[in-house]
This record gives structure tokens, C-alpha cells and sequence, in this order.
């Protein structure tokens, strides 16, 4: 039997996906697929090094080790074919923090920075917050597939974008990049002097048949002007350890980003994340395998189960990422029909389409990185609530 098939009970641990849900969704007993963390365990190389920190039993201050940023610089080398140096690399808590980092390091209040809509949430509440402009070149749906409308994209730098924030694999719909996009992204960016900022946290979560390709990997040129966030919080279910790593090949950027983290105060990652990082990123690959057999087990079983009971609805065949993007504009409804129906009728909590911008109107994002049983259970209040 599969470990992933294993149910842990993950009330009692301040969990946000179990023990926030009402509070955030105001409905009592409801099944949670919403937030992007996972219903697993993560590798026994990461608990075991976790166990043994503890055992230690002193947590004083403590710096990332090199042998952290090697472990990191194996991997990416190892699983993308991306040779960077450990010098490279700065640590943060958490991607967004660290987004909202060189947002503040390389624009001033009022600039324009460029996203693609529907997109993660926080890319439009870390632009907005701390005060620059929003430009959006919304993403195309064709044939259940987004692709990118490169004359919207051009047109949008025209106005004068500082920053493009890359969302590589795309959440939530579950595109994997190739290699034409990607160079056409990067050579209409160094046309228009325009600083990628690439989330690649799903970067691990690609399923077969496809590939990651970091975008900053492409040429030393583009690699001047990217900068690239990872952490080993998707890919093992680390979120709740605040460690990410920031990827800086230019000089003059890393020393940059760095004095803006120091005004900030942020120097260290803590104990756990450390150590969790490191062992993750060292032993985890064959836990990792096995968690994208069992992933794609799961979104087979949930786009053939919606394909014989909710035709109505159509899954984006997502090709990275645990999340799926369901379009459910057929059903009729509006974005507030659609709520009611899944609280009320379903007692399912999914991720309102309309979070992530025009474009993701009439559509509800679910997670599926649990245990089978808890996927058929997910889908069959998912049923309920339009029956």
C-alpha cells in the first residue's frame, strides 16, 4: 500500500487547511481542498533529521551552512539541468516574502509591474501593497490549455513595466512552459529593460511527458535579468518550516536584494527550516517520484470521475502542480451561486476563481495532494453541491 494512502489527522496542530476553514469560509463541517499544502508526510529523511536537531537540544542563533546552498545547487542541476553557483542563492522565509522583497528593492512607489491573469494571489496583493501599479496581460484559455497572448504581453511593457512576475509552472492552471515561450518571454523582457521576478515553487511538481525549464537557465543573458524563487515547501510539504531560497546570478542585483532584507531585519533562516531544506533537497528525490505517480493516480481518477458525473464541468488537464483548475461556466451560475452551492450544498471549500484575477470568473481551484479516499470524498460533495 501506498504511503500516501495513509490518513493522518492533522486537527490540533494549528493546521490552516483543517482548523481555519470555518473561520475563513463561515460554514460549519466543511471538507477542505482549498489552500496548496498537502495531506502528507513528508520524506523520513527530512523527519529524521528534524528529530535529531531536536534531540540536540540548543537552539541558539544559526547561519545556512554551505552545505545547504550545495544540496540546493545538486538539485537544481540534478532535476533541471541548471548549474548555478551556491553564492548565488540568498534565503528568505517564504516566497512571497521574498517577492515582496524585490518588489521594494527594484521599483518605487507608483511603478508598473506586469502579471498574467488568472494567477496566484499574492502576486496582485504584494504589487498593490506596497503601492505600485498593476499591468495585466491576461493569459488566453484555448482548447483547455492557457497560452500566453504575446502581443497583450508586448503592448503591457510598452507601458513602462519595471518588473514581469513569472508564474513558472502556473498556478492555478497547471501549465508547464516550454522553451519557445519561455525565450519569447525573456527576449521582449531584455527589449523593453523589464527584471523577471520567476516563481518557480512547482518547479518540482511536473508531471511526465513534460518539463520544467528554469527561465533563467535559457542564456547568460536572460540569467542577468531573472531572479527565481524555489522552496521545498510544495514539493514536500515543508510550508510551515519558512524557508525559501532567492536565485541572484547578477552581482549587482544580489547585493541589492540583500541590503533591502537587511533593512528589513531578516538575516537567517530558522533551526528547522535549515536542517528540513537540506535534508529534503539531499534524500527526498525518491519520495518525490513516488508522490508524482501517486498525484497523477489522483487527477486521472478526478478528471475521469467529473467526466461521468459532472460533465458540466471541465478540468484545465493541468501539466505541473497538485491543483486543479475547474471550469464550471457551463453550470450557469454566477461566482456567488457557485459559493453557496459548494458551502452550503456541498460543504466543500475550494478556492474562488475570482482570487486570481479577471479571467478566473466562473471557475473554482481544488487541491488533490491527499489520500484517495479523501480525493473521492472531495469530488462526491463536489457532486452533491450541483445535483
Amino acid at each position: 500500500m501506498s504511503i500516501f494512502n495513509e490518513r493522518i489527522d492533522r486537527r490540533n496542530t494549528s493546521s490552516v487547511k483543517w482548523e481555519a476553514t470555518k473561520h475563513l469560509f463561515g460554514e460549519e463541517d466543511l471538507w477542505p481542498m482549498w489552500v496548496a499544502d498537502m495531506d502528507f508526510k513528508p520524506p523520513q529523511a527530512v523527519i529524521t533529521a528534524i528529530k535529531e536537531r531536536v534531540e540536540h537540544g540548543i537552539f541558539g542563533y544559526t547561519f545556512v551552512p554551505p552545505s545547504t546552498s550545495q544540496a540546493i545547487a545538486e538539485w537544481l542541476l540534478k532535476r533541471h539541468q541548471w548549474s548555478i553557483e551556491p553564492n548565488w542563492l540568498l534565503y528568505c522565509g517564504g516566497v512571497v516574502q521574498a517577492i515582496s522583497t524585490a518588489i521594494q528593492t527594484f521599483t518605487e512607489e507608483g511603478d508598473h509591474v506586469l502579471l498574467q491573469s488568472p494567477v496566484y494571489t499574492p502576486f496582485f496583493d504584494m504589487i498593490e501593497k506596497n503601492n505600485r501599479k498593476i499591468i495585466n496581460a491576461p493569459l488566453i484559455l484555448d482548447e483547455d490549455k492557457y497560452r500566453i497572448d504575446f502581443t497583450a504581453f508586448e503592448n503591457a511593457l510598452k507601458q513602462g513595466c519595471k518588473l514581469f512576475l513569472l508564474c513558472s509552472p502556473h498556478n492555478p492552471g497547471g501549465r508547464v512552459w516550454i522553451k519557445e515561450e519561455l525565450e519569447k518571454i525573456a527576449e521582449l523582457c531584455l527589449k523593453y529593460n523589464c527584471l523577471i521576478l520567476s516563481d518557480e515553487i512547482h518547479s518540482d511538481l511536473v508531471y511526465k511527458k513534460h518539463k520544467h525549464i528554469p527561465i533563467a537557465s535559457l542564456n547568460e543573458e536572460i540569467a542577468e535579468k531573472v531572479i527565481t524563487f524555489i522552496a521545498p515547501s510544495k514539493t514536500f510539504n515543508l510550508a510551515g518550516l519558512h524557508a525559501s531560497a532567492v536565485v541572484i546570478k547578477n552581482e549587482t542585483l544580489r547585493t541589492q536584494f540583500l541590503e533591502t532584507m537587511r533593512r528589513q531585519g531578516s538575516f537567517s533562516l530558522n533551526t528547522f527550516g535549515i536542517t528540513g531544506m537540506e535534508a529534503a533537497y539531499r534524500e527526498g528525490e525518491a519520495w518525490l517520484e513516488d508522490l508524482l505517480d501517486y498525484l497523477q493516480k489522483n487527477k486521472d481518477f478526478a478528471i475521469s470521475y467529473l467526466k461521468e458525473h459532472l460533465p458540466e464541468i471541465t478540468c484545465i488537464d493541468s501539466e505541473g502542480t497538485y491543483l486543479l483548475w475547474l471550469d464550471c461556466r457551463k453550470l450557469g451560475l454566477s461566482d456567488k451561486e457557485l459559493r453557496q452551492r459548494l458551502l452550503q450544498k456541498g460543504k466543500l471549500a475550494l478556492e474562488p476563481g475570482p482570487k486570481y484575477g479577471p479571467g478566473g470568473e466562473g471557475f473554482v481551484r481544488m487541491n488533490i495532494a491527499c489520500p484517495m479516499d479523501d480525493l473521492i470524498e472531495g469530488l462526491k460533495r463536489l457532486k452533491k453541491a450541483f445535483e
